[in-house]
């Protein structure tokens, strides 16, 4: 039995991992999500007792795209003023569009910056983005630009790879024509389409038993820059047709058991998810951190004595 209902997904939630290590889930890019990553932001240091937080986690994982500016404006949120985010090309290779890490091109109407007052540390400290097969378009750019800038190490497994641009065209008859019309590259003139975003760290989900990419599609386009396009991965098992449909009495109980995993999903536990406990290994020690971004740690400065003065 299927219940019609008006579903509202809150697109952006947060958690106290540690002290000082906070969490931020980003499920899907609205108009109010880049608003919203300020404010999960805020919480975070307000739930750390108002001292500032000391890494974080960005969690990407199944985060289908949406808006395109809510793309750029969460990228901003981390990256150095102006700093490229994404780019466009057509058919003929040349760069159509250029959009930064500025207001004025993540902000959707005329109106105070969202992220005006943002928390100044989130600039600076180690971060991890944490990304899957499910994670695709503007989730692909937050993370594609992240990596390329080296803010942040991304963990996880390789994205959707749906790095193309759809333009509706109006008729005259009050339809319109959906045609693709462009390709997004990341800050290194990475193409996304039908390759996704490689993670600096690879970490599988063993719980995830299939996984579906942009390759899979027939008639997909393929990767500009060449390299092989990147398909599906599947672990899964065909269910014997034969027991589909049986029960053992223990319906109930299976269904309150799935009802109590769905809800256990919105509170990350490290302790049961690979994938998110790498990810804060990684910003608990900045010298592995830099590593993984293929920085070189920096080396502490040593105060000059009277003797060496002398030398």
């Amino acid at each position: 039995n299927l219940t019609r209902a008006i579903i509202k997904v809150k697109s952006v939630r947060h958690h106290l991992l540690e002290p000082g290590y906070g969490y931020i889930r980003v499920s899907q890019f609205q108009e109010r999500t880049v608003a919203a990553i300020n404010e999960a932001a805020k919480a975070l240091i307000k739930e750390n007792k108002g001292a500032p937080l000391k890494g974080l986690v960005l969690d990407l994982r199944d985060d289908p795209g949406g808006l395109l500016d809510g793309a750029v404006g969460v990228s901003a949120a981390f990256l150095p003023a102006d700093a490229k985010v994404v780019s466009t090309k057509g058919r003929d290779g040349k760069e159509s569009s250029v959009l930064k890490a500025r207001p004025e091109d993540y902000i959707r109407v005329s109106g105070k910056d969202p992220l005006a007052d943002l928390p100044a540390e989130l600039k600076t400290i180690p971060m991890t983005v944490l990304i899957n097969s499910g994670s695709a378009s503007a989730s692909e750019i937050v993370a594609g630009a992240l990596q390329d800038h080296k803010r942040a190490v991304v963990v996880g497994t390789q994205s959707f790879g749906k790095g193309s641009v759809q333009t509706l065209i109006p008729l005259s008859n009050g339809s319109a024509v959906k045609l693709t019309t462009a390709l997004y590259y990341t800050p290194n003139d990475r193409s996304i389409q039908a390759q996704g975003i490689v993670p600096d760290i690879e970490v599988k989900d063993k719980d995830r038993a299939f996984e579906s990419r942009e390759a899979d599609l027939i008639g997909h386009i393929g990767n500009p820059n060449g390299g092989e396009d990147v398909k599906s991965r599947s672990d899964y098992q065909e269910i014997d047709k034969s027991e589909a449909g049986k029960t053992d009495g223990k319906g109930k109980q299976d269904k309150k058991k799935d009802e109590a995993d769905l809800s256990s999903r919105r509170i990350p536990n490290p302790a049961k998810d690979d994938q998110l406990r790498k990810a804060l290994e990684l910003v608990k020690n900045p010298a592995e951190w830099q590593k993984s971004l293929g920085l070189a740690a920096k080396k502490p400065v040593q105060k000059k004595t009277k003797k060496d003065e002398d030398k």
